[in-house]
């Protein structure tokens, strides 16, 4: 009886594993219709919870790999909206863990965004993301550090100004903001796809601070910037309305003040500081 019972579990599982590695080869169930696959254990075993603040690097793509977007992001952890939400993934990761999981676009792009499901992608089908928890903070330590470093840089609005006109007058550059409050300057004319909302867009840029300090650089990374335009939490506002001028081959120069970048605050990840205008050399790679 006991090794009927042992053979019969074994078939069960056999049949599990089948089913699994039948539909995504590689990945295990979790819930919720959510597969994953781990790719890095961390030290630590806390996971974020809601109300938590965590910051991560994201990769998104279609299910044969395809990647439209990649960046780094921090934002505060909310509780689940509905099942099988992105939320519930990164609540399965502590600190210095990496993982891929698969989950629903469509809910992803409806739910999660509140914006429409891209073209290239089917509405039945999933997508793949891949979540790499740099650091997990309370909502208490986030708050810490963050009034820690306004009380620091409480004057730096007026600081700003000063230093932008500086800036543009050693560089000769024009006075008057062509956009917004954005100075646009092409340096190379492209000839391909003019970017429009909802295009999959593929662009390498560096970026610096007014001193020529660079905060990012895809180029020195060998990693191209792949992202949605017009989907929210993609660039910067600034970036944004500059981009809506540039077409495939193109490559500018696009100064942004604070307001238009990340303003008073500064971001989120502590790396651009408040009242920060920033340069942008962007190439426009891809228009799809």
């Amino acid at each position: 009886m006991k090794r009927n019972l042992i053979i019969l579990l074994s078939i069960i599982i056999s049949l599990t594993s089948c089913h699994d590695k039948s539909k995504y080869p590689g990945y295990k169930h979790a819930r919720h219709g959510i597969y994953y696959q781990l790719h890095k254990i961390g030290e630590d075993t806390d996971k974020p919870k809601p109300g938590d603040f965590v910051t991560v690097d994201l990769l998104y793509k279609t299910l044969d790999d395809s990647v439209f977007f990649t960046g780094r992001r921090k934002f505060q952890v909310t509780k689940p909206a509905y099942k099988g939400s992105i939320d519930e993934c990164f609540m399965m990761l502590a600190e210095k863990e990496s993982a891929t999981f698969i989950i629903s676009a469509n809910d992803f792009f409806k739910k999660t965004l509140q914006t429409a499901l891209p073209g290239f992608i089917d509405e039945l089908s999933s997508m793949k993301v891949t979540i790499d928890v740099i650091e997990i903070q309370t909502e208490e330590e986030y708050k810490k550090e963050k009034q820690a470093f306004l009380n620091w840089i409480q004057d730096f609005n007026d600081y700003e100004k000063v230093i932008l006109q500086q800036f543009l007058e050693e560089k000769e550059l024009p006075v008057k903001p062509i956009l917004s409050g954005i100075f646009y300057i092409n340096i190379r004319k492209g000839k391909g796809k003019k970017i429009e909302e909802g295009d999959t867009v593929t662009i390498n840029y560096e970026g610096k601070f007014l001193n020529g300090k660079f905060f990012d650089s895809t180029i020195k990374r060998n990693q191209p910037f792949q992202f949605v335009y017009g989907t929210e939490w993609q660039v910067i506002k600034g970036l944004e309305e500059a981009l809506a001028l540039m077409q495939e081959g193109e490559k500018s120069i696009i100064i942004v003040p604070s307001e238009q970048a990340f303003g008073k605050k500064g971001s989120s990840t502590g790396i651009i500081p408040p009242f920060t205008s920033l340069i942008f050399e962007v190439e426009i790679l891809k228009v799809n």
